[in-house]
């Protein structure tokens, strides 16, 4: 029997008085006065202990946005995209509405039954995290494979800034080859400028240096004095913001009818990128979009280039007597590769002051040009096919 019980029959059943009870059970005769006036208005059962729990709370939930944070859950998950308490967070803010905390968000959807319990991961503290200092300071490249719905294998080929997670180009291709990897870069570098460097995995579209040689790409970067970085073997977590990014792009993926064409999933991918872009807010960034991180702050440069360049790619045939034609400012030059290249595929480079002939398959370099408009014919710089020329 309770405390309150016992007082309150002692006084009722018993005939002890009120100042006696106080004395004998250590409470105030204003607090027995009040467990008497619940016994005489709801009997015994109404003086035991009642809850302090407010009747209401003026910082709860609204049933409003606990039902807005269940729906955007659901949408998100089902367009593929992320729905953690986080983004849900800047959807409510960008939507006008009350935005609770993260862990808030969290027990409501725990309450929907919305979050499936993992096993505990490697915690976020214990991992070494890298980031540029600058939008263009550094591009991180990669592809990875995707099925058709057909089951037709095919590659999708990544530019993404390290400093802002802005996805600069994102492109699909039969097979990722060094040619494309050098237009994509080209068409990419034209649009956003050049970054000051680059870091990639050590694929043969990458970088020849393991056959003590470089390719198209290098060439260009060096052409542009953009330093190059590439990961350690068999260490992908080096390009692990990259790495990462193709889980999301997946995920999306995975959550859109299989593409037909490459035409229809370029489609995809160009919807996608918008939305990466500038429709949700980054994980790694504090509550904004990629595209606002990379428009917020001054951009890098390379180290020896200057600003305002442009750069084209083109693709050609050498004809069968070894030469090439190439027009510039409505005018037509021509360009001697030799006869011993007739018939090769190449990949031109383009820039304000040299062009570079280079294979389109091996990345060999096959000539180099001085720009000169008061001149037809231009002359090879290279004393052979393939020399690397010092910078």
């Amino acid at each position: 029997m309770s405390r309150a019980r016992v007082i309150v029959l002692s006084v009722t059943q018993q005939g002890m008085s009120v100042a006696a009870a106080a004395a004998r059970f250590g409470v105030s005769r204003q607090h027995i006065y009040v467990l008497l006036s619940r016994y005489r208005q709801g009997g015994i059962e109404a003086v035991e202990p009642r809850s302090r729990r407010p009747k209401s709370n003026a910082r709860s939930t609204g049933e409003a946005t606990r039902a807005r944070i269940v729906a955007l859950r659901q949408q998100l998950t089902a367009g593929g995209l992320d729905a953690g308490p986080v983004t849900i967070t800047w959807h409510l803010g960008q939507e006008g509405l009350p935005v609770p905390s993260t862990s808030t968000i969290r027990r409501i959807l725990h309450a929907a039954g919305l979050i499936t319990p993992e096993p505990r991961k490697r915690p976020k503290s214990s991992y070494i995290r890298f980031q540029a200092d600058q939008p263009n300071e550094t591009w991180q490249s990669d592809f990875t494979h995707w099925a058709l719905a057909d089951g037709t294998d095919v590659e999708i080929l990544n530019w993404l800034d390290d400093h802002s997670r802005l996805l600069l180009s994102c492109t699909a291709h039969e097979v990722v080859t060094g040619g494309l990897v050098v237009d994509t870069f080209t068409a990419t570098i034209n649009k956003y400028g050049p970054p000051a460097s680059t870091l990639t995995d050590n694929g043969l579209v990458y970088t020849a240096r393991f056959r003590g040689s470089r390719n198209a790409f290098e060439y260009l970067l060096a052409s542009l004095g953009i330093q190059q970085k590439n990961g350690h073997p068999y260490h992908p977590q080096t390009q692990g913001k990259v790495e990462r990014f193709h889980q999301t792009l997946k995920y999306w993926l995975n959550n859109r009818p299989a593409a037909d064409t490459i035409l229809q999933l370029q489609h995809q991918l160009d919807q996608f990128r918008t939305i990466y872009n500038e429709q949700r807010p980054h994980r790694s960034l504090p509550g904004i979009t990629p595209a606002q991180a990379y428009n917020a702050t001054i951009k890098a440069t390379p180290a020896r280039r200057p600003l305002g360049a442009h750069y084209r790619v083109r693709h050609d045939t050498i004809d069968q007597f070894g030469k090439l034609t190439l027009r510039r400012a409505g005018q037509l030059h021509h360009l001697g590769v030799g006869r011993n290249h007739a018939r090769r595929e190449v990949l031109i480079l383009v820039d304000e002051h040299e062009v570079t002939i280079t294979d389109r398959v091996t990345g060999e370099i096959l000539g180099i040009y001085d720009i000169n408009p008061n001149h037809n014919y231009w002359a090879n710089k290279t004393k052979k096919p393939g020399r690397w020329p010092s910078n």
